[in-house]
């Protein structure tokens, strides 16, 4: 059984959409480019893909750590991803082959997570309005500071601002 943080965690959208939920993996804050991954299973695999380098992954499946994670179904040595939104971590990790549950591995290599988001909903507005910055807070109480923070962050990144702003 696995022991998740059980404290309150934000994913705002750089429009302004927050969703509330619960950290499950590390502690902290991260930003990057919402996006989200349809597969039924293989979370660990995408955990540890390096082509999500630079993005938040929403997973489309509700039901994620069901089989736990182990060492041999990792793409490479480590999380690439920035941080991860789920629907429901599953409480039990149930498969032969697990050496662990989900949230301790998020935790252990300080992976930012979330759960208890409607993923459906987070599913639909970046299919129709395609993928955009989002930030996600474990430790922030205030949806609208954290939606400032996503906005500085795009402020850095926005290649049409002349040299003074």
């Amino acid at each position: 059984m696995s022991a998740v943080n059980n404290h309150p965690a934000w994913l705002v959208l750089e429009d302004g959409t927050a969703f509330h939920g619960r950290s499950i993996g590390a502690d902290g804050e991260v930003f990057g480019e919402a996006v989200f991954n349809t597969s039924l299973t293989g979370y660990q695999e995408i955990i540890t893909d390096p082509s999500y380098k630079g993005q938040v992954v929403c997973m489309t499946y509700p039901h994620i750590g069901n089989y736990g994670v182990n060492d041999e179904d990792a793409e490479s040595r480590k999380p690439w991803l920035e941080g991860l939104i789920i629907r429901e971590l599953s409480p039990i990790d149930s498969n032969h082959r697990s050496q662990g549950p989900l949230d301790a591995y998020l935790k252990r290599h300080k992976v930012v997570a979330i759960d208890n988001v409607d993923t459906r909903a987070l599913t639909l507005k970046l299919r129709t309005q395609g993928s955009m910055r989002c930030g996600v807070s474990t430790t922030g109480k205030d949806p609208e500071k954290l939606l400032a923070r996503v906005r500085a962050v795009l402020r850095r990144f926005d290649t049409t601002q002349d040299a003074n702003g």
